[in-house]
């Protein structure tokens, strides 16, 4: 498997179709495996957070989500094959796990989205078995009952894919410190996608996703939320390729 490391990141350079059998094999391992889909913001909060660099260096798979990390790669002499958001990844997991039999657990979202994506899911891939829905209390992460509680319900379900809808890094840290004790095969971090499958809200047009402008589409949607991540936090970018200028 081909890797390109730039910036504080090294991604797995797969194409879609291989990045599903790779998920495939991980699973058919059932070794409690990890996979992690960076975008811009999380580059930012890589070089922001000890804990968040600890657990993507326990990943096992590391897919390129969003055009600018493409670019990001050619510029810094890599080449990864092909863009792999999680909103167009977690659907394709669906689709292997309707055609194999896998057992699916959404973790996330807010209160009955991960139904409905489920609902939606289960109508577009006959046979599909979502095992689990679950929608955690906010900051539920802090506190050892509470975390017992879902860590428990996923364990009892004995999911094959367990998706973590809780934007990153919440996400990335939970399945880091929990994966082994949850014994699931596959964990991965799919921020928003859940909301995206339950038709909550609308995917940018191809075009834009494919001219990596999806952030100015999700800035439109949900101005405030995302002023924070694009113009409040994700500037600190420009940081990191003055840091790395050299890394050519």
């Amino acid at each position: 498997m081909s890797k390109v490391h730039f910036l504080n990141v090294t991604i797995d350079s797969l194409t879609m179709d291989e990045a599903i059998s790779a998920a495939d094999e991980l699973i058919q391992k059932r070794q409690c495996s990890f996979i992690v889909t960076p975008n811009v913001d999380h580059l930012v909060l890589l070089e922001l957070d000890q804990d968040l660099r600890e657990a993507y260096s326990k990943a096992d798979l590391v897919l390129a989500d969003g055009m600018p990390i493409i670019w990001l790669s050619k510029y810094y002499g890599g080449q990864i094959k092909e863009k792999i958001s999680g909103s167009d990844y977690l659907p394709k997991l669906c689709e292997l796990s309707a055609r194999k039999g896998y057992k699916v657990f959404f973790l996330g979202a807010a209160e009955g989205v991960a139904e409905k994506a489920a609902k939606n899911m289960q109508q577009q891939y006959d046979g599909l078995q979502i095992v689990g829905c679950l929608s955690p209390e906010y900051n539920f992460e802090n506190d050892p009952e509470k975390v017992k509680k879902v860590v428990d319900q996923i364990k009892a379900a004995k999911p094959d894919i367990l998706a973590v809808a809780l934007g990153c890094p919440k996400q990335e840290l939970f399945i880091s410190k929990y994966k082994e004790e949850l014994n699931v095969p596959i964990c991965i971090g799919i921020g928003a996608s859940l909301d995206f499958a339950a038709g909550l809200v609308k995917r940018a047009p191809r075009w834009m996703s494919d001219h990596g402008l999806e952030w100015l589409y999700r800035m439109w949607q949900e101005p405030l939320r995302m002023f924070k991540r694009y113009v409040l936090r994700d500037w600190r970018l420009l940081k990191l390729l003055w840091k790395y200028r050299n890394q050519k």
